[in-house]
């Protein structure tokens, strides 16, 4: 019989393992320019690594059918089938613009919680806010101006609005909130593609992010929300229907209030575990590299029931390589 829940299983290690096989197969479509390539290596590799993974897990968030996807589609079984039974987030290359332009910020993602622990949004944009933890409850609200949240951010951080930095996605449809942004004295850093990788980064200081504003797609926010989750952040996210097939897509998945405001506790719960690998060099995380031909991987993994924050750097085959010199 499967457990019910993550609580007595630490599957840490399991998910990064899990992550570090995708990154390392889209870093060998690098800067190619085959961002398809990039997505297609990536998806096989993590398909094969969690099909060993001794879990009864059922994907939430995932590869879309309707984008030829054939593979870690959601609503598929992941795992052995033997374990837990879990929900599993999963996102095999974040951006493989990225990955083929060979820009930073790829990343590799894996989250799993407890059966029923992510919210199954449909292939839709969000709006969101995003801040790390260590901060007073209900500190940020989307529905409040930029100059607003910045304000509580440095009064709660005692320190300048003009110290802060947001992440902002380089897109056309962030001009107003770019230039709010400005006017209330905050720097930004804009990134071409990745917002996971911008949002998970406020939870560390030393990634120089310290709130994350704008639309990006929906699943990516919830795997986000999974990250923050197990490390006390805050985040908000609201869908975006811009006409009406998005209000279709909306209904048919169950979301009939298209004004609804999501908190992080809303989209991700439970027992959560988290994994990411860096495939380009980013604010958070290394991308994979080589050292006299062994393969170098970062990572991060995070854990809700510990609140446990690890960065993991993995020399793969090392040796293999070493006792065949």
């Amino acid at each position: 019989m499967t457990q019910s829940n993550t609580a007595g299983r630490n599957l840490a290690m399991e998910a990064v393992r899990v992550t570090e096989a995708a990154a390392r197969a889209a870093s060998e479509f690098m800067g190619r320019g085959d961002e398809k390539a990039a997505d297609q290596g990536a998806v096989s590799a993590m398909s094969r690594a969690l099909d060993g993974l001794a879990i009864d897990g059922s994907i939430r968030i995932g590869e879309r059918p309707n984008d030829g996807g054939t593979k870690l589609v959601v609503g598929e079984r992941a795992g052995t089938g033997q374990g837990p039974a879990v929900d599993v987030a999963l996102m095999p290359v974040e951006g493989p613009t990225i990955i083929a332009k060979g820009e930073s910020n790829g990343l590799s993602v894996i989250a799993m919680a407890e059966d029923g622990g992510f919210l199954g949004v449909p292939d839709l944009y969000m709006d969101k806010i995003a801040v790390g933890g260590g901060l007073p409850p209900g500190l940020v609200d989307i529905d409040k101006e930029p100059i607003e949240n910045l304000q509580a951010l440095a009064a709660a951080r005692d320190v300048r609005v003009g110290d802060l930095v947001v992440c902002i996605l380089d897109r056309p449809r962030h001009r107003d909130v770019i230039a709010k942004v400005r006017q209330a004295g905050a720097r930004i850093m804009l990134i071409s593609d990745g917002d996971v990788s911008g949002v998970i980064a406020t939870i560390w200081a030393g990634s120089g992010i310290d709130m994350f504003l704008g639309t990006g797609g929906a699943p990516q926010g919830v795997l986000s929300a999974a990250a923050l989750c197990c490390a006390g952040g805050q985040m908000q996210g609201r869908l975006v229907i811009r006409n009406e097939d998005d209000a279709r897509v909306a209904r048919e998945a169950g979301f009939e209030d298209r004004n609804r405001k999501f908190d992080i506790s809303d989209m991700a719960y439970g027992g959560i575990t988290f994994a990411a690998t860096g495939v380009t060099t980013g604010a958070l995380l290394n991308g994979v590299h080589k050292i006299n031909g062994i393969a170098v991987t970062h990572s991060l993994v995070l854990r809700s029931t510990t609140g446990t924050l690890r960065f993991v750097e993995s020399h793969h085959r090392f040796g293999r390589l070493l006792s065949a010199e």
